[in-house]
């Protein structure tokens, strides 16, 4: 547990500038999210295994979009790593969060897991301990660009014909906020029917996700089918990048081209 950080917590807490601060919570050997409204609670922070594996990962940022619906004058802290701070910067452009009510703390992925993720950015600019990581290339997408268009077609048919339907996919993505989801539109994709028609059910998560996937890997980890949906998505924002010059959450100020929200 890193000193730095718990000391830091500490005092924001102790002082009263937040309410709480959602991070991990280490009991009885497991580690789960947890909100530290209390700092004789920090006794049992954890920062998950980033020493070794980087582990113990869960969607912060879906939490804190909940917490700040129930307190909306609150100020909250959160802990995040490269990928939930690029989440939290596009959370903020598409206006689900207040930038005034969330104050990050970060924390850096070990080389080990960032090379696995093949992580453009693994730490964060509001890092305050772990290491900066090694950035990793693409290596899983430029595979698949070797192949030709048939051989791609086939590919993906196999392994989007694995899907269940089971929607793990989108419930554990930090970056799902829709009121009403498409994927549940009985005229869209027969909610009946298992696996669902493919290849509809993914490419238009695919398409609803350009522009505001952070590239955090939690649906292919969450994923029963074993479906390679990061690099699915990792291919969609490689698209995005070249064609429009966007790279989401790279930016503070800088809106995804496909973020038209007019705030009146």
């Amino acid at each position: 547990m890193s000193t730095k950080i718990k000391e830091h917590i500490q005092k924001l807490l102790t002082e009263g500038k937040i309410k709480g601060f959602l991070g991990l919570r280490e009991e009885n050997g497991h580690i789960m999210p947890h909100l530290f409204c209390d700092p004789k609670e920090l006794g049992h922070l954890s920062l998950g295994d980033w020493k070794n594996s980087g582990d113990a990962r869960y969607p912060l940022n879906q939490l804190m979009i909940q917490l700040a619906m129930a307190y909306p004058n609150e100020t909250f802290a959160v802990l995040v790593r490269g990928c939930d701070e690029r989440g939290l910067r596009e959370l903020f452009k598409w206006k689900q969060l207040a930038e005034d009510k969330v104050i990050l703390i970060g924390i850096g992925c070990p080389d080990e897991l960032a090379k696995a993720c093949e992580c453009e950015k693994p730490f964060p600019d509001s890092l305050l301990e772990g290491p900066q990581g090694t950035r990793a290339e693409n290596e899983k997408v430029a595979s698949l660009d070797k192949m030709d268009l048939e051989e791609r077609f086939t590919f993906w048919e196999a392994e989007f014909n694995r899907c269940i339907k089971c929607l793990g996919c989108r419930n554990i993505c930090p970056m799902c906020f829709c009121n009403e989801c498409t994927l549940e539109e009985a005229n869209l994709i027969d909610t009946g029917e298992v696996p669902p028609a493919n290849p509809t059910f993914h490419l238009v998560r695919a398409i609803h996700m350009v522009g505001r996937c952070i590239d955090c890997g939690l649906c292919e980890e969450a994923c029963p089918a074993d479906i390679p949906l990061r690099t699915l998505y990792k291919k969609v924002g490689e698209i995005i990048s070249k064609e429009f010059g966007y790279k989401t959450g790279f930016s503070v100020d800088e809106k995804s081209p496909f973020n038209i929200i007019e705030v009146k």
